[in-house]
């Protein structure tokens, strides 16, 4: 079972198209993306990794799944399932899919007068699969042939995990091009609060999958969503974290006050960027790491 015919066509409002015959996969044309095609800027992707946002895919092969039900998820969390259930689509007609959607939702362009021509074609080829989109992705019974399809298209490839499925992260053959892992509180506590886990030991479990981190041989990052008033605080215990996990880049980002997450915070727990960019600074003193890069429009620093 995933989603109801009433709970997709929900989704689908809000700008999804799903792929496949299960109703598990799905994509979605970022906010960057439109923006870039018109030469009205670009994802903070771009600038610090140099992923061209024109190109990028973004995916989920696991829209109903998810091991956590965090307080500041844009999702309507109602619909969340923690487990698979059901049967599910091959990696190949997943980007099929996915890139047929993306397409779909970009020929607009086609008669849009601001409109770069170049970009616009270009587009119509991904260069680089963000799955991201929503739900846990390592849940997907094939993540690892998806990563391995994507590669042998030509993709580049962006994880984002909650890090719960470290003994899948663990067993994977085909890395992603850089594996995000979520760390959103400096303690057990903290984590139980926010992050609200729905199954037992998701603090160990998360912290299995910081040890694991540094066995990966391509990029690895650490992705923090700062919400004011939750989880800016005790940097002590964040460098520690990070320090186990020693990524490649640790992304210090603000939460957004948008979609459902409105239902459960408020506007006043989204920082503005300067305050972002302090928390930033005092991780960045205690792990020895410099902060290299930095969007403003996106309230996002980057560690190094």
């Amino acid at each position: 079972m995933t989603f109801t015919k009433e709970e997709q066509a929900k989704l689908e409002y809000s700008g999804y198209r799903f792929v496949g015959e299960h109703g598990h996969a799905a994509a979605k044309t970022c906010h960057w993306t439109r923006k870039s095609i018109k030469n009205e800027g670009v994802c903070y992707k771009e600038q610090f990794y140099g992923v061209k946002s024109h190109r990028c895919l973004q995916m989920s092969p696991a829209v109903p799944f998810c091991h956590q039900k965090c307080s500041f998820c844009w999702r309507d969390l109602s619909q969340t399932r923690t487990e698979w259930e059901g049967e599910y689509d091959d990696p190949k007609t997943i980007i099929e899919g996915a890139i047929k959607a993306q397409n779909n939702l970009l020929c607009g362009f086609g008669g849009n007068k601001k409109a770069d021509r170049k970009k616009l074609e270009e587009s119509k080829r991904p260069t680089n699969a963000a799955i991201s989109l929503a739900g846990e992705p390592t849940l997907y019974p094939e993540i690892d042939e998806l990563i391995g399809e994507f590669h042998r298209q030509d993709f580049t490839t962006f994880l984002v995990s909650n890090g719960m499925y470290w003994e899948k992260l663990g067993s994977l053959e085909n890395e992603p091009t850089q594996l995000y892992v979520s760390l959103d509180a400096p303690n057990e506590k903290v984590y139980n609060e926010l992050c609200n886990p729905q199954i037992d030991d998701g603090w160990g479990k998360l912290n299995k999958t910081l040890e694991l981190m540094p066995s990966f041989k391509n990029n690895t990052a650490i992705r923090i969503t700062s919400v004011k008033g939750k989880n800016m605080f005790n940097t002590d215990e964040y460098a520690e974290l990070i320090n186990k996990a020693d990524p490649t880049y640790v992304e210090v980002k603000a939460y957004m006050f948008v979609g459902s997450s409105r239902k459960r915070l408020s506007m006043d727990n989204m920082p503005r960027f300067h305050e972002v960019n302090d928390f930033a600074k005092e991780i960045a003193d205690k792990t020895g790491r410099e902060l290299t890069k930095y969007s403003e429009a996106s309230r996002v620093v980057l560690l190094e």
